[in-house]
């Protein structure tokens, strides 16, 4: 084994950890049945249940966004402080 370390193993770092976040809320929310399979309260008529996924399209869209903008200033933060090393972590 040599002393240099693995650049192949993911980080955890809290960006990431708010990224995983932002990705995963939408499945809990969706996923957990109970907690919307219901008719009220209603939206212009609309009972809850489909206003409620509705409702997550546009919430899930933001968060993918978010999270999509977070990993890009991840990566790019990343590769500055690589360069900053003169490539001593590689």
């Amino acid at each position: 084994m040599s002393d240099s370390p693995d650049v192949s193993r993911a980080v955890v770092t809290p960006v990431r950890v708010v990224i995983a976040l932002c990705l995963l809320a939408p499945f809990v929310a969706l996923l957990w049945v109970g907690s919307y399979a219901k008719t009220d309260p209603a939206f212009v008529g609309i009972p809850f249940f489909y206003w409620y996924q509705m409702l997550w399209v546009i919430i899930s869209t933001a968060l993918t966004m978010t999270a999509y903008q977070l990993w890009q200033r991840d990566q790019r933060s990343r590769a500055a402080a690589r360069t900053q090393d003169g490539g001593a972590s590689e």
